[in-house]
């Protein structure tokens, strides 16, 4: 059964909430943020997560919509991701 949201927020939980990543095309991204996002939530689908380069080929951007039992998990998946080196921006 999903909870109330917090005053602060106005997620319920738990949710699919998808994530916007992007790094450099030659950076193992995928692998990367694969680990990354299975150490928070361990049901996620590698086949889900959906893949476009750039024009130029330079970067990788994915789509990955997680299942967010929290807002501390969200905030935490959040802060790993932003923190690798391979990865440019996370929104």
């Amino acid at each position: 059964m999903p909870s109330d949201p917090s005053p602060d927020t106005l997620l319920r939980f738990p949710s699919p909430f998808p994530l916007k990543i992007m790094g450099r095309s030659d950076s193992n991204l995928e692998a990367v943020v694969l680990g990354i996002i299975r150490r928070h939530d361990p049901g996620f689908a590698e086949e889900s997560m959906e893949k476009r380069n750039s024009s130029g080929g330079n970067y990788l951007g994915l789509t990955c919509t997680v299942t967010a039992a929290s807002r501390e998990m969200l905030d935490a998946l959040y802060r790993e991701l932003s923190a690798h080196p391979a990865i440019r921006f996370v929104l």
